[in-house]
């Protein structure tokens, strides 16, 4: 049997300093980095995703920011897809891939065997709901799904027809729930993977949350989310983003600017708040706190050590 190929995944809260970690242990381990990171795809939202800048990659490559236009949808399978072949092509290299990023679910998707709904659709069926939906309304369809998948029925908005179709079409198909045909075999680990967590004390995280608005907003979060809106772009899956829909409904003249700013630091906090109780309950994660670290490269050294041990490598050190 072929040995597993080796991962390094850095996650954490938002805010928490994973980018700068990234780069440290890239250095260290001859590492590429993959971002993890569901919004840093999107062209021209660079200051709302905190999107690394090219003088802060110091000549250390990074993929999946940028390849896709604000108005186009990007999902977890497609994820999974792109950055399991970079993996390899890291790896072919003699590089070591590291993932850093916050979006847990499209994390554990490539990591584990993780089933994205790959049922084979059945036209009939679903020409049959949409006929239902367009003469009965939503509301049918999602209590129809109520009924066999409960966990759907709460996850998905009755409004989002095509989620709520996607979900009786799994059950009709496979038998199961949408929720137990995607967690089929999601247990195993595909990788040879050391999971980095970063976490600290939440008042001083919510602290560098409010803190990064800030700078967002002195940056121009606000005239970047103005082109995008000025551009016509909505209803697209790039603005329901933390940093663009707050902007957007204050350019809706829905709430004032300062509004914009409070909501997009308690939305902030609430998702690194949902962050960490995901990664807790998700994934295998060896976290470390770095509340009070004065001295950066002394806990670098640690997650070092922990790095070289899990996965059997060693590290540059300088």
């Amino acid at each position: 049997m072929d040995a597993k190929e080796k991962l390094l995944v850095i996650i954490g809260p938002t805010a928490v300093g994973k980018t700068k970690l990234s780069i440290e242990l890239a250095k260290r381990f001859n590492g590429e980095i993959i971002s993890g990171d569901s919004m840093q795809i999107y062209l021209g939202m660079d200051i709302g995703t905190a999107k690394i800048r090219e003088d802060e990659m110091e000549g250390i490559p990074h993929y999946l920011i940028d390849i896709k236009e604000p108005n186009e949808s990007f999902s977890a399978a497609e994820f999974q897809q792109l950055v399991r072949e970079k993996i390899s092509e890291i790896t072919d290299r003699g590089k070591l891939p590291i993932i850093a990023g916050g979006t847990g679910l499209y994390i554990q998707s490539v990591i584990n065997d993780y089933n994205f709904s790959d049922v084979t659709g059945d036209e009939n069926f679903r020409r049959q709901l949409e006929q239902k939906a367009d003469e009965l309304g939503h509301e049918v369809l999602h209590q129809e799904l109520l009924k066999v998948d409960p966990k759907s029925a709460a996850d998905i908005h009755p409004n989002n027809v095509r989620r709520v179709i996607r979900a009786l079409e799994i059950y009709h198909q496979a038998g199961k729930t949408k929720d137990e045909y995607e967690n089929t075999g999601q247990n195993e680990v595909l990788y040879d993977t050391a999971i980095v967590g970063l976490t600290m004390e939440r008042e001083k995280l919510y602290e560098r949350i409010n803190a990064r608005v800030d700078q967002m907003m002195e940056q121009g979060l606000l005239e970047e989310v103005k082109k995008l809106y000025q551009s016509g772009l909505r209803g697209c899956q790039s603005i329901q983003a933390i940093g663009y829909k707050e902007i957007y409904q204050y350019m809706d003249g829905e709430i004032s600017l300062d509004e914009a700013v409070e909501k997009l630091k308690q939305n902030s906090r609430r998702y690194a708040k949902r962050q960490l109780t995901w990664f807790r309950n998700k994934m295998e994660v060896k976290w470390f706190d770095i509340t009070n670290v004065n001295n950066l490269s002394k806990k670098e050294a640690e997650i070092s050590q922990y790095v070289e041990g899990k996965l059997q490598i060693k590290s540059n050190t300088y």
